[in-house]
């Protein structure tokens, strides 16, 4: 969704997309899209992971993504991809470069869904690729280990009334100022006010919107300053040294290669930074934006009259992390975020061997740092699965069966599902015991807690070993 990456200002789309071609292509990739994880299972190097591949009521292997059927539909809707600046039909792809090229039917705005009219889509399509019938599919693979990689979402603006997100069309978030600019957005690049279509002729960026707040998030999103310099150099750039541009920051953390240098760029292009940050946004009866915010740098209280507020909507938490934190088992720290397994030693690892953190999943990032995680999250996975042997931790947990009372208390309690009942036979009668996974176990001891006859216990933190450790101590 990005038209530049700072502090270079390449192209986005033109880094990105060779990359995932290149995934589509490779003979041992499969791409499963417009899918998600319901469920995995087994454990380190023996997953089973159970997929739902929803239906796209369009042909994967007939689709040409000639956008035919796009043409000819008659629905029009807010386009989610341009941020809803632009609209986008029932039958859609998410945006020209999208891998794989197959169109995708929204079964929520579809007449023929809703109305049981229409289908012109499956009459124009000359390769037969419509498919009204098509159903969702479950699909069950066996993999050895895992990456997340499920990325972050932005700060949703409206829980902060005085910025006035959503009372007025010229307020918008940052992601919708990225549309505006892109040659592929909704505008094809004018950066105009989304009210009237006019080209904007003042732009305020306020910075750390929902970051560094005690209210919302305590963090910084780590890549609000160097996007607004990227931001406000493009607008500069696009709307000429007449244009007024302001900055309302906390403070600029332009910590990176290169970015410092982003940040003299900035200010030598006449852009005014105002060390502060606005209390209200007033909507005036012209449509134009004001406020008043008293810059730390001068001492002053400024009145400031704009066009366009662009709000730079800090990261926050994507929106199936709590979904994915129980399918995978894998633990949210403080802040949110997929905790890894040890800050310094394993940062790439999550607590549960075989499953590796890449990217903002794990905490507020950069391309660059995203980039270094992914491919340190890579090796990971190619070194566990070049290994012909897998060593365990030898903190786990075991069940005295002579204690066990099959009362099964310990099976829901298991963070990570490692306990099972099996059935054992004893003096012609069966019985159920409790039985520990050592592949999955973690040694977390919540199992030995929750045994009301004490039958599991931890390797090398049984009772016998604590009160041998408390007397060795109690003699010294």
């Amino acid at each position: 969704m990005l038209d530049k990456t700072f502090p270079t200002l390449d192209c986005s789309a033109c880094i990105l997309t060779p990359k995932m071609t290149e995934a589509a292509r490779h003979p041992k990739i499969k791409l499963l899209t417009y899918a998600e994880v319901e469920s995995v299972s087994g454990y380190m190097g023996n997953y089973e992971v159970t997929i739902l591949k929803k239906a796209r009521y369009v042909d994967e292997d007939k689709c040409r993504g000639c956008g035919v059927c796009a043409t000819k539909c008659p629905v029009k809707i807010p386009d989610e991809f341009n941020m809803e600046l632009g609209t986008r039909k029932a039958v859609y792809i998410q945006f020209p470069q999208a891998v794989p090229l197959v169109y995708t039917i929204d079964e929520e705005n579809c007449l023929y869904f809703s109305k049981a009219v229409c289908r012109i889509c499956e009459k124009v399509c000359e390769f037969k690729a419509i498919n009204f019938e098509q159903k969702p599919q479950r699909i069950k693979v066996k993999v050895g280990g895992i990456v997340i990689a499920i990325g972050a979402e932005i700060f949703d603006a409206s829980k902060i009334p005085e910025f006035a997100f959503g009372k007025s069309k010229n307020i918008i978030t940052n992601l919708q100022f990225e549309r505006l600019t892109s040659a592929s957005g909704p505008t094809g690049g004018e950066i105009v006010c989304p009210q009237n279509n006019k080209r904007a002729r003042s732009i305020v960026f306020i910075q750390c919107v929902g970051s560094r707040d005690k209210r919302f998030n305590e963090y910084c999103c780590r890549i609000g300053c160097t996007n607004t310099l990227k931001q406000a150099i493009l607008a500069r750039e696009k709307l000429g040294k007449d244009a007024d541009i302001y900055v309302c920051y906390i403070d600029i953390r332009a910590f990176g290669r290169g970015y410092e240098e982003l940040y003299r760029r900035a200010r030598s292009m006449n852009i005014n930074f105002v060390a502060g940050i606005p209390s209200e946004i007033y909507v005036e009866p012209d449509g134009t934006l004001s406020f008043n915010v008293f810059d730390k740098n001068i001492d002053k209280l400024l009145e400031i009259r704009s066009d366009l507020v662009v709000l730079v909507n800090g990261l926050t938490l994507s929106y199936n992390t709590e979904k994915v934190s129980a399918v995978f088992h894998v633990p949210k720290g403080l802040d949110g975020f997929l905790l890894e397994a040890h800050p310094k030693l394993r940062p790439l690892e999550s607590v549960v061997p075989g499953i590796f953190l890449a990217g903002i999943c794990q905490g507020p990032k950069d391309i660059p740092e995203a980039v270094s995680h992914a491919s340190g999250a890579a090796a990971k996975v190619i070194d566990l699965l070049s290994r012909v042997e897998i060593e365990l931790e030898p903190l786990k947990a075991f069940v005295d069966k002579e204690f066990c009372s099959s009362c099964g208390l310990c099976m829901p309690v298991c963070p990570y599902t490692a306990i099972e009942m099996k059935i054992e036979k004893m003096n012609g009668s069966e019985r159920h015991r409790a039985e520990i996974i050592e592949e999955m176990c973690q040694g977390c001891g919540v199992c030995a807690i929750a045994c009301p006859s004490g039958a599991i216990k931890v390797h090398h933190y049984t009772k016998e070993q604590i009160l041998a450790q408390v007397h060795a101590a109690c003699l010294k």
